[in-house]
Protein backbone atom coordinates (compact mmCIF):
# COMPACT_ATOMS: atom_id res chain seq x y z
CA UNK A 1 0.00 0.00 0.00
CA UNK A 2 1.33 3.30 -0.71
CA UNK A 3 2.41 5.54 2.17
CA UNK A 4 1.24 8.83 1.95
CA UNK A 5 3.89 12.65 2.77
CA UNK A 6 3.18 12.17 6.53
CA UNK A 7 3.57 8.25 6.83
CA UNK A 8 6.58 8.33 5.11
CA UNK A 9 7.56 11.80 7.10
CA UNK A 10 7.00 9.87 10.08
CA UNK A 11 8.99 6.30 9.27
CA UNK A 12 11.96 9.17 7.44
CA UNK A 13 12.21 10.73 10.89
CA UNK A 14 11.96 7.72 13.24
CA UNK A 15 14.39 5.74 10.76
CA UNK A 16 17.22 8.69 11.65
CA UNK A 17 16.10 9.55 15.75
CA UNK A 18 16.18 5.60 16.26
CA UNK A 19 19.78 5.33 14.57
CA UNK A 20 21.24 8.64 16.83
CA UNK A 21 19.95 6.76 20.10
CA UNK A 22 21.62 3.63 18.92
CA UNK A 23 18.98 1.67 18.46
CA UNK A 24 18.22 -0.81 15.84
CA UNK A 25 16.03 0.93 12.94
CA UNK A 26 14.07 -0.74 10.14
CA UNK A 27 17.75 -0.24 7.65
CA UNK A 28 20.43 2.23 7.63
CA UNK A 29 19.15 5.60 7.30
CA UNK A 30 20.92 7.30 4.05
CA UNK A 31 21.15 11.10 4.51
CA UNK A 32 23.97 13.17 3.03
CA UNK A 33 25.19 17.10 1.81
CA UNK A 34 23.88 17.21 -1.75
CA UNK A 35 26.00 20.64 -2.25
CA UNK A 36 26.05 21.85 -5.77
CA UNK A 37 25.76 18.08 -6.85
CA UNK A 38 21.75 19.22 -7.19
CA UNK A 39 22.72 21.54 -9.38
CA UNK A 40 24.94 19.64 -11.84
CA UNK A 41 22.01 17.00 -11.41
CA UNK A 42 19.48 19.75 -13.02
CA UNK A 43 21.73 20.85 -15.34
CA UNK A 44 22.26 24.44 -14.23
CA UNK A 45 25.41 26.46 -13.14
CA UNK A 46 26.78 26.40 -9.51
CA UNK A 47 26.50 30.19 -10.55
CA UNK A 48 22.37 30.12 -10.86
CA UNK A 49 22.42 27.70 -8.21
CA UNK A 50 24.11 30.46 -6.14
CA UNK A 51 21.79 33.41 -7.56
CA UNK A 52 18.24 32.32 -9.15
CA UNK A 53 16.34 31.15 -5.83
CA UNK A 54 13.97 29.45 -8.48
CA UNK A 55 16.51 27.34 -10.12
CA UNK A 56 17.62 26.85 -6.80
CA UNK A 57 14.43 25.46 -5.47
CA UNK A 58 13.06 23.63 -8.43
CA UNK A 59 17.21 21.75 -8.85
CA UNK A 60 16.81 21.01 -4.77
CA UNK A 61 13.60 19.68 -4.77
CA UNK A 62 14.24 17.69 -8.09
CA UNK A 63 17.45 15.47 -6.53
CA UNK A 64 15.45 15.21 -3.52
CA UNK A 65 12.67 13.49 -5.50
CA UNK A 66 14.63 11.35 -6.95
CA UNK A 67 17.34 9.89 -4.93
CA UNK A 68 15.08 10.07 -1.86
CA UNK A 69 17.52 10.77 1.23
CA UNK A 70 16.01 9.73 4.56
CA UNK A 71 16.33 13.81 5.66
CA UNK A 72 16.47 16.65 3.32
CA UNK A 73 20.00 19.19 3.21
CA UNK A 74 18.76 22.57 3.07
CA UNK A 75 20.02 24.09 -0.05
CA UNK A 76 20.15 27.79 2.15
CA UNK A 77 23.69 28.20 2.07
CA UNK A 78 24.17 28.16 -1.39
CA UNK A 79 21.84 30.83 -2.58
CA UNK A 80 23.87 33.36 -0.77
CA UNK A 81 25.03 35.13 -4.26
CA UNK A 82 22.67 38.53 -3.49
CA UNK A 83 23.39 39.04 -0.25
CA UNK A 84 27.37 38.77 -0.15
CA UNK A 85 27.05 40.88 -3.22
CA UNK A 86 25.48 43.83 -0.98
CA UNK A 87 28.03 43.29 1.99
CA UNK A 88 30.83 43.71 -0.53
CA UNK A 89 32.23 40.35 1.55
CA UNK A 90 35.75 39.91 1.19
CA UNK A 91 36.23 36.41 3.18
CA UNK A 92 34.61 34.23 0.31
CA UNK A 93 34.83 33.46 -3.31
CA UNK A 94 31.83 31.81 -4.63
CA UNK A 95 30.64 30.47 -7.92
CA UNK A 96 30.60 33.61 -10.75
CA UNK A 97 32.47 36.59 -8.06
CA UNK A 98 36.36 35.24 -7.58
CA UNK A 99 35.91 31.77 -8.98
CA UNK A 100 34.08 29.97 -12.36
CA UNK A 101 30.65 29.41 -12.66
CA UNK A 102 30.72 26.23 -11.79
CA UNK A 103 33.06 26.28 -8.84
CA UNK A 104 32.28 25.95 -5.36
CA UNK A 105 32.83 28.55 -2.87
CA UNK A 106 36.54 29.40 -1.01
CA UNK A 107 36.79 30.61 1.90
CA UNK A 108 39.78 33.29 1.97
CA UNK A 109 41.58 32.65 5.38
CA UNK A 110 43.21 36.23 6.47
CA UNK A 111 44.96 37.44 10.01
CA UNK A 112 41.09 39.65 10.20
CA UNK A 113 42.00 40.34 14.58
CA UNK A 114 45.68 41.17 15.36
CA UNK A 115 47.30 39.49 17.90
CA UNK A 116 47.20 43.17 20.04
CA UNK A 117 43.30 42.81 19.56
CA UNK A 118 42.89 40.13 22.08
CA UNK A 119 42.61 42.51 25.19
CA UNK A 120 39.59 44.48 22.98
CA UNK A 121 37.90 40.73 21.90
CA UNK A 122 37.85 39.68 25.36
CA UNK A 123 36.68 42.93 27.00
CA UNK A 124 34.01 43.80 24.75
CA UNK A 125 33.46 41.25 21.57
CA UNK A 126 30.21 42.65 20.07
CA UNK A 127 32.04 46.22 19.57
CA UNK A 128 34.76 45.00 18.09
CA UNK A 129 33.34 42.79 15.63
CA UNK A 130 31.53 46.07 14.67
CA UNK A 131 34.06 48.43 14.69
CA UNK A 132 37.16 46.30 13.65
CA UNK A 133 36.19 42.85 12.17
CA UNK A 134 33.17 43.94 9.58
CA UNK A 135 35.33 46.92 7.83
CA UNK A 136 38.20 44.14 7.38
CA UNK A 137 35.83 41.54 5.28
CA UNK A 138 33.14 43.36 3.78
CA UNK A 139 34.37 46.40 2.08
CA UNK A 140 30.61 48.54 2.49
CA UNK A 141 31.21 48.25 5.79
CA UNK A 142 34.50 49.93 5.77
CA UNK A 143 33.06 53.00 7.64
CA UNK A 144 32.09 51.16 10.83
CA UNK A 145 35.51 51.91 11.84
CA UNK A 146 35.04 55.48 12.02
CA UNK A 147 31.72 54.37 14.74
CA UNK A 148 32.53 55.26 18.42
CA UNK A 149 31.51 52.78 21.02
CA UNK A 150 28.01 52.11 20.81
CA UNK A 151 28.58 52.06 25.13
CA UNK A 152 29.21 55.40 25.30
CA UNK A 153 25.91 56.57 23.40
CA UNK A 154 23.88 55.38 27.04
CA UNK A 155 23.13 58.48 28.14
CA UNK A 156 21.57 61.65 26.37
CA UNK A 157 24.88 63.84 27.31
CA UNK A 158 27.13 61.55 24.43
CA UNK A 159 24.41 61.83 22.27
CA UNK A 160 27.54 63.40 20.38
CA UNK A 161 28.69 60.18 19.79
CA UNK A 162 25.96 59.06 16.72
CA UNK A 163 27.25 62.13 14.55
CA UNK A 164 29.37 59.92 12.33
CA UNK A 165 26.39 58.59 11.28
CA UNK A 166 25.43 61.68 9.87
CA UNK A 167 28.47 61.72 7.14
CA UNK A 168 27.63 59.92 3.74
CA UNK A 169 29.99 57.01 4.22
CA UNK A 170 28.25 55.74 7.23
CA UNK A 171 24.91 57.01 5.47
CA UNK A 172 26.15 54.48 2.50
CA UNK A 173 26.76 51.85 4.72
CA UNK A 174 23.79 51.63 6.70
CA UNK A 175 22.05 51.37 3.13
CA UNK A 176 24.12 48.48 1.63
CA UNK A 177 23.07 46.86 5.16
CA UNK A 178 19.43 47.52 4.63
CA UNK A 179 20.00 45.51 1.12
CA UNK A 180 21.75 42.68 2.64
CA UNK A 181 18.97 42.12 5.14
CA UNK A 182 16.29 42.53 2.35
CA UNK A 183 18.47 39.80 -0.08
CA UNK A 184 18.85 37.78 3.44
CA UNK A 185 15.23 37.67 4.21
CA UNK A 186 14.46 36.81 0.86
CA UNK A 187 16.65 33.82 1.18
CA UNK A 188 15.27 33.09 4.31
CA UNK A 189 12.27 32.69 2.09
CA UNK A 190 13.08 30.43 -0.05
CA UNK A 191 14.82 28.54 2.53
CA UNK A 192 11.06 28.02 4.29
CA UNK A 193 9.61 27.27 1.06
CA UNK A 194 12.06 24.65 0.66
CA UNK A 195 11.16 22.51 3.88
CA UNK A 196 7.58 23.10 3.63
CA UNK A 197 7.73 21.79 -0.12
CA UNK A 198 9.80 18.72 1.48
CA UNK A 199 7.36 17.93 3.97
CA UNK A 200 4.60 17.53 1.52
CA UNK A 201 6.31 14.97 -0.02
CA UNK A 202 7.24 13.40 3.29
CA UNK A 203 11.01 14.53 4.06
CA UNK A 204 11.94 16.04 7.30
CA UNK A 205 15.10 18.58 7.03
CA UNK A 206 18.33 16.98 8.26
CA UNK A 207 19.32 20.48 9.74
CA UNK A 208 18.36 22.69 11.76
CA UNK A 209 20.95 25.23 12.84
CA UNK A 210 24.84 25.35 12.76
CA UNK A 211 27.57 26.54 15.17
CA UNK A 212 31.15 26.19 16.17
CA UNK A 213 33.58 24.76 17.99
CA UNK A 214 35.07 27.89 19.86
CA UNK A 215 38.29 27.41 18.91
CA UNK A 216 37.29 26.79 15.19
CA UNK A 217 35.50 30.34 15.00
CA UNK A 218 38.29 31.95 17.05
CA UNK A 219 40.79 29.89 13.98
CA UNK A 220 38.64 30.32 11.01
CA UNK A 221 37.28 34.18 11.11
CA UNK A 222 39.15 36.33 13.16
CA UNK A 223 43.02 34.86 13.98
CA UNK A 224 43.71 32.53 11.27
CA UNK A 225 45.33 29.21 11.00
CA UNK A 226 48.64 30.52 11.17
CA UNK A 227 47.97 33.25 13.83
CA UNK A 228 46.05 30.78 16.56
CA UNK A 229 48.57 27.84 16.24
CA UNK A 230 50.91 31.12 17.28
CA UNK A 231 48.92 32.18 20.12
CA UNK A 232 49.04 28.61 21.39
CA UNK A 233 52.62 29.50 22.61
CA UNK A 234 53.17 33.05 22.57
CA UNK A 235 49.75 33.91 24.68
CA UNK A 236 48.22 30.48 25.62
CA UNK A 237 46.35 32.30 28.39
CA UNK A 238 44.38 35.05 26.27
CA UNK A 239 43.52 32.40 23.80
CA UNK A 240 41.74 30.69 26.46
CA UNK A 241 40.29 33.76 27.38
CA UNK A 242 39.18 34.23 24.39
CA UNK A 243 37.56 30.84 24.00
CA UNK A 244 35.76 30.85 27.62
CA UNK A 245 34.10 34.12 26.02
CA UNK A 246 32.64 32.36 22.98
CA UNK A 247 31.98 29.22 24.29
CA UNK A 248 28.62 30.72 25.46
CA UNK A 249 27.84 32.30 22.48
CA UNK A 250 28.25 29.22 20.17
CA UNK A 251 25.58 27.25 23.06
CA UNK A 252 23.50 30.29 22.56
CA UNK A 253 23.90 30.32 18.43
CA UNK A 254 23.09 26.93 18.31
CA UNK A 255 19.98 26.61 20.58
CA UNK A 256 18.67 29.70 19.20
CA UNK A 257 18.70 28.43 15.64
CA UNK A 258 17.50 25.25 16.73
CA UNK A 259 14.62 26.71 18.43
CA UNK A 260 13.59 28.74 15.49
CA UNK A 261 13.21 26.50 12.98
CA UNK A 262 11.66 23.79 15.48
CA UNK A 263 14.65 21.48 14.38
CA UNK A 264 16.93 20.04 17.09
CA UNK A 265 19.82 18.79 14.67
CA UNK A 266 22.48 21.41 14.99
CA UNK A 267 25.71 21.44 13.00
CA UNK A 268 28.90 21.52 14.03
CA UNK A 269 32.11 21.33 11.38
CA UNK A 270 35.47 20.59 12.92
CA UNK A 271 38.30 21.90 11.45
CA UNK A 272 41.21 22.59 13.08
CA UNK A 273 41.41 20.18 15.89
CA UNK A 274 42.55 16.86 13.63
CA UNK A 275 45.94 14.77 13.81
CA UNK A 276 47.15 17.54 11.50
CA UNK A 277 46.81 20.82 13.28
CA UNK A 278 47.89 20.19 16.98
CA UNK A 279 49.10 17.33 19.09
CA UNK A 280 47.16 15.61 21.76
CA UNK A 281 47.87 17.34 24.44
CA UNK A 282 46.94 20.59 22.72
CA UNK A 283 44.17 19.71 22.08
CA UNK A 284 43.33 18.50 25.62
CA UNK A 285 44.03 21.70 26.62
CA UNK A 286 42.52 24.27 23.99
CA UNK A 287 40.32 22.09 21.51
CA UNK A 288 37.67 19.31 23.13
CA UNK A 289 36.88 21.14 26.74
CA UNK A 290 35.38 24.44 25.01
CA UNK A 291 33.83 22.26 21.78
CA UNK A 292 32.67 19.31 24.98
CA UNK A 293 30.56 22.36 26.78
CA UNK A 294 29.13 23.68 23.45
CA UNK A 295 28.28 19.92 22.79
CA UNK A 296 26.95 19.28 26.49
CA UNK A 297 24.78 22.85 26.48
CA UNK A 298 22.83 21.72 23.18
CA UNK A 299 22.40 18.92 24.57
CA UNK A 300 20.91 19.70 27.85
CA UNK A 301 18.75 22.02 25.40
CA UNK A 302 17.51 19.24 23.97
CA UNK A 303 19.23 19.50 20.88
CA UNK A 304 21.11 16.89 19.37
CA UNK A 305 24.62 17.91 17.69
CA UNK A 306 26.07 16.60 14.36
CA UNK A 307 29.51 16.85 14.42
CA UNK A 308 31.42 17.07 11.33
CA UNK A 309 34.83 15.61 12.28
CA UNK A 310 36.64 16.53 9.30
CA UNK A 311 40.06 15.63 8.46
CA UNK A 312 41.48 12.57 10.26
CA UNK A 313 40.96 12.70 14.15
CA UNK A 314 41.62 8.97 14.79
CA UNK A 315 43.99 9.47 17.70
CA UNK A 316 41.60 11.68 19.43
CA UNK A 317 38.71 9.13 19.16
CA UNK A 318 39.15 7.83 23.08
CA UNK A 319 38.97 11.52 24.14
CA UNK A 320 35.88 12.45 22.14
CA UNK A 321 34.07 9.11 23.67
CA UNK A 322 33.21 11.31 26.69
CA UNK A 323 29.82 12.36 25.84
CA UNK A 324 26.28 10.93 26.73
CA UNK A 325 25.36 7.82 24.77
CA UNK A 326 22.68 7.92 22.00
CA UNK A 327 22.74 12.00 22.05
CA UNK A 328 25.87 13.16 19.61
CA UNK A 329 26.18 12.19 15.82
CA UNK A 330 29.93 11.85 14.41
CA UNK A 331 29.72 12.38 10.50
CA UNK A 332 33.83 10.96 9.62
CA UNK A 333 35.33 12.29 6.87
CA UNK A 334 38.97 10.55 7.36
CA UNK A 335 38.82 9.06 10.32
CA UNK A 336 39.04 5.32 11.09
CA UNK A 337 35.13 4.13 11.15
CA UNK A 338 36.20 0.70 11.62
CA UNK A 339 38.35 1.72 14.41
CA UNK A 340 35.40 4.52 15.63
CA UNK A 341 32.76 1.68 15.68
CA UNK A 342 35.10 -0.38 18.35
CA UNK A 343 36.14 2.64 20.11
CA UNK A 344 32.73 4.64 20.34
CA UNK A 345 29.72 2.51 19.22
CA UNK A 346 28.21 2.01 22.13
CA UNK A 347 28.59 6.07 22.63
CA UNK A 348 27.49 7.90 19.50
CA UNK A 349 26.00 7.60 16.20
CA UNK A 350 28.26 7.20 13.38
CA UNK A 351 27.80 8.91 10.00
CA UNK A 352 29.74 8.72 6.67
CA UNK A 353 31.97 7.74 5.20
CA UNK A 354 32.23 6.74 1.57
CA UNK A 355 35.42 8.36 -0.04
CA UNK A 356 34.90 10.91 -2.36
CA UNK A 357 37.68 9.20 -4.96
CA UNK A 358 35.57 6.03 -5.02
CA UNK A 359 32.52 8.00 -6.18
CA UNK A 360 34.24 10.43 -8.08
CA UNK A 361 36.42 7.73 -10.15
CA UNK A 362 35.57 4.58 -9.31
CA UNK A 363 32.27 2.85 -10.55
CA UNK A 364 29.23 1.66 -9.05
CA UNK A 365 30.67 -1.88 -8.16
CA UNK A 366 33.39 -0.29 -6.17
CA UNK A 367 31.05 1.96 -4.21
CA UNK A 368 28.36 -1.12 -3.41
CA UNK A 369 31.58 -3.02 -1.93
CA UNK A 370 32.33 0.14 0.42
CA UNK A 371 28.96 0.32 1.31
CA UNK A 372 28.81 -3.15 2.21
CA UNK A 373 31.49 -3.01 4.13
CA UNK A 374 30.48 0.16 6.12
CA UNK A 375 26.82 -1.98 6.71
CA UNK A 376 28.43 -5.02 7.85
CA UNK A 377 30.71 -3.41 10.25
CA UNK A 378 30.10 -0.32 10.96
CA UNK A 379 25.29 -0.71 10.44
CA UNK A 380 25.87 -4.32 12.62
CA UNK A 381 23.46 -3.18 15.74
CA UNK A 382 22.55 0.06 14.31
CA UNK A 383 24.19 3.75 15.44
CA UNK A 384 24.98 4.25 11.73
CA UNK A 385 23.83 6.37 9.01
CA UNK A 386 24.92 6.09 5.24
CA UNK A 387 27.06 9.39 4.01
CA UNK A 388 29.91 10.54 1.81
CA UNK A 389 33.06 11.45 3.61
CA UNK A 390 31.87 15.24 2.47
CA UNK A 391 29.42 16.59 0.17
CA UNK A 392 28.07 14.79 -2.88
CA UNK A 393 29.07 17.58 -5.04
CA UNK A 394 31.75 16.15 -7.47
CA UNK A 395 30.21 12.50 -7.80
CA UNK A 396 29.46 10.39 -10.81
CA UNK A 397 25.77 10.48 -11.10
CA UNK A 398 26.03 6.59 -11.34
CA UNK A 399 27.59 6.13 -8.05
CA UNK A 400 25.83 8.41 -6.10
CA UNK A 401 22.45 6.28 -6.99
CA UNK A 402 24.70 3.04 -6.40
CA UNK A 403 25.04 4.42 -3.05
CA UNK A 404 21.13 5.23 -2.29
CA UNK A 405 20.11 2.35 -4.10
CA UNK A 406 22.45 -0.50 -2.47
CA UNK A 407 22.04 1.07 0.86
CA UNK A 408 17.97 1.15 0.75
CA UNK A 409 18.16 -2.75 -0.27
CA UNK A 410 21.31 -4.33 1.65
CA UNK A 411 20.96 -1.87 4.55
CA UNK A 412 17.67 -3.57 6.08
CA UNK A 413 17.89 -5.32 9.37
CA UNK A 414 16.32 -8.43 9.42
Amino acid sequence: MTKNPEELYQERLKRVEDAIALRVPDRVPIVTFFSYFAARYAGITYEEYTYDAEKMLSAAIKVHEDFEPDMADIPGIYYLGPTLDALGFKQLRWPGRGVGPNKPYQFVEGEYMKAEEYDHFIEDPTDWIIRKYYPRICSEFEPFSQMAPFKFSFTYFNMGSLAPFGTPALQKAVDALKKAGEASMDALTYIMKFGQEMAKRGFPISLGGLTQAPYDTLGDYFRGTKGIMLDIYRRPEKLLRALDKLTPWMIELGVTSGKQSGNPFIFIPLHKGSDQFMNQDQFKTFYWPSLRKVMMGLIDAGMTPVVFVEADHTSRLEIMSDVPPGKVVYHLENTDIFKAKEILGDKVCLKGNVPMPILCLGTPDDVKAYCKKLIDVVGKNGGFIMDTSVSLEDAKIENARAMFDFTKDYGVYR
